[in-house]
């Protein structure tokens, strides 16, 4: 795996994945996401992969699932994350609580890449809430 960082302006930065991807990074976070937010972007956006994965092999009728993450900080440089939250909202029809349990579990236990590698030195937490419709 690769990516390449080209710096455009000010704190500005494309970035391109191996498989051809981009993303525009920003310091300042006002033309984009800063890196740091990615992190928390990419937690998320790992940890729902498998969500969605393990609930569509329970059968389950998933219409929309939402991962709201929050990042805690440190006071001093470097300001690493010391604490994040994923709390996911799965919304389908009859969904179980059981299923969505064990999809959120095995995400941070054994599947999201992302989320065990900050495990290594971020207090890394998880929930959920169903909203069937």
């Amino acid at each position: 795996m690769q990516a390449t960082v080209n710096w455009r302006d000010g704190l500005v930065f494309e970035a391109e994945s191996g498989s051809g991807h981009s993303v525009t990074m920003d310091g300042n976070k006002a033309e984009a996401a800063s890196p740091m937010e990615l992190v928390l972007m990419a937690a998320g956006g790992c940890s729902s992969v498998d969500v969605v994965s393990i609930l569509e092999k329970a059968r389950q009728h998933v219409s929309a699932v939402r991962c709201e993450v929050t990042g805690e900080r440190a006071d001093a440089v470097p300001a690493v994350f010391t604490k994040v939250h994923l709390h996911f909202v799965v919304t389908g029809k009859d969904i179980a609580d059981k299923h969505v349990e064990r999809a959120v579990a095995l995400s941070a236990d054994k599947y999201c890449s992302v989320a065990k590698m900050l495990e290594a030195s971020v207090q890394l937490t998880h929930s959920y809430s169903i909203e069937n419709v």
